[in-house]
């Protein structure tokens, strides 16, 4: 009966664990995304748009929804190019949602000999991670929130993407219903505050990291943006939706008083803490499952400017 027991407790154990999004998986996301093979993800490029192919296939795989019509592409128009963005969508029991994005392309490469590769590892292959990691956390499960996942294009050229989605007709039916955006943004690194925390821009503006900390699984943790004179708020993706009203937040690891690869060609896998950011992806899935519309339902206050 002892062994019984045993091993049913370990069946338990191993399918609790078997949840979890292994390391070996967030390692290989990223390092495709950031791979010399992507040249840098620059919009425009056949690559940019085979690092949109390889997220739309990852949405696949986790069984996500199309936003619009029969495809996770969206396209739209970039100096005379087809483009795209990439977007998906899980139901679930609430057509209230949150989302989760972050921007796909990156700066290319240059004509000099040697590393002219800008792989963009932690800027922002690792939030793409993070957000089809939340994808594949959620793959089999039926969340409270109904999710929407969007990978951004352009981001770098002026937040041609995420302005695009955002004022498209169509998808408006998509994030009409947001209660919050969780826009990731250079999360591969450890953050001055330690392992298994982010910071959060635009704090003062909601209660959103007060909300979410009260639920935060084994001691992940959202600090303050401690660079509020960046105005890192107002300049990544997320602010096309502030222009909606949506509570929409860029979270972060970067310690930008030491970030040597920013807009640099070292920005590649080198740089990657993958077991900090595995953790933290993890951690944000099973904080994610504690919320609902009845428990999480964050507010401006009248500091923000729409």
């Amino acid at each position: 009966m002892k062994i019984i027991l045993t091993s049913f407790l370990l069946l338990i154990s191993i399918s609790a664990f078997s949840q979890k999004i292994p390391l070996e998986n967030i390692k290989e996301i990223l390092s495709t995304l950031a791979s010399d093979k992507m040249k840098g993800r620059e919009i425009g490029t056949p690559e940019n748009d085979s690092a949109a192919v390889y997220i739309a296939k990852n949405f696949k795989e986790n069984s996500l929804d199309f936003c619009f019509g029969d495809s996770y592409l969206i396209p739209f128009q970039y100096k005379g190019k087809t483009v795209y963005n990439v977007c998906g969508l899980k139901k679930g029991k609430s057509e209230k949602s949150l989302g989760f994005s972050a921007h796909f392309d990156h700066l290319g490469y240059t004509n000099k000999s040697g590393d002219n590769i800008y792989n963009g590892a932690d800027d922002d292959a690792s939030g793409v991670t993070a957000v089809i990691g939340m994808a594949e956390y959620f793959r089999d499960k039926k969340p409270d929130f109904s999710m929407l996942f969007m990978a951004f294009n352009g981001e770098e050229k002026g937040m041609k993407g995420s302005t695009a989605i955002s004022s498209d007709a169509d998808l408006e039916p998509v994030y009409k219903n947001l209660t919050a955006l969780f826009n990731f943004e250079m999360i591969a690194t450890e953050s001055q505050f330690g392992p298994n925390a982010l910071f959060m821009t635009g704090d003062e503006f909601s209660d959103l990291e007060d909300l979410f900390n009260t639920k935060a699984a084994n001691s992940l943790k959202i600090y303050p943006d401690p660079y509020k004179g960046e105005q890192l708020f107002y300049r990544s993706d997320n602010v096309n939706f502030v222009k909606k009203k949506i509570i929409a937040h860029s979270f972060s690891t970067v310690d930008m008083t030491k970030a040597a690869h920013y807009h640099q060609l070292t920005d590649d896998v080198t740089v990657v803490d993958f077991k900090n950011l595995t953790n933290i992806i993890n951690n944000f899935g099973e904080t994610l499952e504690k919320l609902n519309p009845e428990n999480f339902s964050p507010k401006y206050n009248d500091k923000v400017e729409f």
